[in-house]
């Protein structure tokens, strides 16, 4: 394993013996480099204790989706509260000194999983088709690769419609070893007929029924040595549920009208859109299924939850709809439109949007105003004070609960908005700066002084 992150020993940490730490690192295949204020990517933070500030130095190292493993090396493990308020940072991992030999090996086996989780990140599998830039989305990105890849469990996916759930189960399809070669099986649980529900999942003999000329394999047949999703399960009838469940426990079932116990084995992907412990409280959803379907449960974010993710999915969407005019994009007035809009289907609405967008553009040129249906114009003046909702309330008010000055929140603010506006313009100051209304002078001189505070702990490089 070739890993290279920086390393950072806090305040000159003397607990830390960090000569043998190097090398028992460089012997377990890390070569750590030096730490400044502006290293970017994995790193190692060395630290005696927890307190706040190292969870703002870990907060603003992760913002760019890079890991931090702090390695606390005082020899007292932290208590339950600062572990969690350190995780909740952004903190990949806390690790408590024994000895250098054994903290290095433990580090090496960290990385290398992370790293093999990148990779699979990085492939054409999850690049081409699952887009998104936003932390929330790649968050659970991350938790389906590595459940994918290294579990063979059941996936619960929870979220609204139109999230892009049945993508994600197709992910788990296609990085689960097991289930190489196989088709994915689905099954829309809302189409389910009642008195053909038998058949659809267990298969049923000639002559089972009336209507039954010819025997027919059914979904858990098909799924055999491989994946079966079942969408909107929360829809599922309770006797459909009980006979799920016995499939499931005992990987065994007969066909409608036959005699013979065949064997089943597949992986199960199930989604909803359904508070199914809700359901449960409500005698329409069985407890002891739900424990059964949900050993990992990824809940998928709105697109409301991940909105920088809106311009990058327009973009894909129109390279879909119109491969013929290639880096095709939008004009300024047509992105402030589409991160405007609300988006109540979430992904598939926005899909559907550029969709009826792109069919009216002709000729050269960008994406203009006039290419936007009549009924998608936004109404004069309703930009003005939008951002201001409740979601912005919201997050205030938890910062005022929680105990966070005026000052402390106006920082946050801006600098959580020049990190955005950075971002969207693919990291032009220029641009960012022009859409904030400052200079370009004054964007840089708020970042420079941002990471001289971040970086004014000295460490013992």
């Amino acid at each position: 394993m070739h890993c290279e992150p920086w390393l950072h020993v806090w305040d000159k940490n003397e607990s830390c013996d960090r000569k043998t730490l190097l090398e028992s690192l460089a012997g377990a295949g890390i070569r750590p480099r030096p730490f400044d204020s502006s290293a970017a990517g994995d790193g190692i933070l060395c630290v005696a204790r927890l307190n706040e500030d190292i969870c703002e130095f870990v907060r603003e190292h992760t913002r760019n989706h890079g890991r931090v493993l702090v390695l606390e090396t005082a020899g007292a493990a932290a208590d339950g509260a600062q572990v969690w308020q350190l995780l909740h940072a952004g903190a990949s991992d806390l690790l408590t000194w024994s000895s250098a030999v054994g903290v290095a090996e433990r580090i090496k086996a960290r990385f290398a999983r992370w790293q093999a989780v990148d990779a699979i990140m990085q492939s054409a599998a999850v690049i081409d088709r699952l887009v998104g830039v936003s932390a929330a989305w790649r968050s659970t990105l991350r938790q389906i690769v590595e459940i994918a890849r290294f579990t063979s469990g059941f996936v619960l996916l929870i979220g609204e419609s139109g999230t892009g759930k049945e993508l994600l189960a197709r992910l788990v399809h296609e990085l689960d070893s097991n289930a190489a070669g196989s088709e994915l099986v689905v099954v829309d649980c809302t189409t389910i007929v009642p008195e053909l529900s038998g058949s659809e999942f267990f298969g049923h003999e000639r002559g089972a029924f009336t209507g039954a000329v010819a025997m027919r394999d059914g979904a858990f047949s098909a799924a055999d040595g491989g994946v079966l999703f079942l969408d909107e399960v929360g829809e599922l009838p309770i006797p459909l549920q009980a006979q799920l469940l016995r499939v499931i426990q005992e990987g065994t079932y007969k066909r409608v009208g036959g005699n013979v116990w065949r064997h089943a084995a597949f992986r199960l992907v199930s989604a909803t859109n359904k508070d199914l412990v809700e359901a449960i409280a409500g005698g329409n959803f069985r407890n002891d299924l739900f424990y059964r379907i949900a050993s990992w449960v990824v809940r998928v974010p709105s697109l409301q939850e991940r909105r920088e993710d809106i311009l990058p999915l327009a973009r894909h969407f129109l390279r879909v709809f119109r491969p013929d005019i290639p880096d095709l994009d939008f004009e300024p007035a047509v992105r402030s439109l589409l991160l405007a809009r609300v988006y109540p289907g979430n992904v598939r609405d926005l899909r559907h949007l550029v969709a009826r967008i792109a069919s009216r553009h002709v000729g050269p040129g960008p994406i203009t105003v006039g290419d936007v249906p009549v009924d998608e114009y936004p109404a004069v003046g309703a930009g003005d004070g939008q951002w201001l909702n409740a979601d912005f309330e919201q997050a205030i008010r938890h910062a005022v609960d929680i105990g966070a000055g005026l000052k402390e929140i106006s920082q946050a603010a801006a600098e959580t908005a020049m990190r955005i506006a950075i971002d969207n313009e693919d990291g032009s100051l220029q641009l960012a700066a022009q859409r904030l209304g400052v200079t370009d002078r004054a964007l840089q001189m708020r970042r420079a002084a941002r990471r001289k505070h971040n970086g004014n702990h000295p460490d013992a490089n």
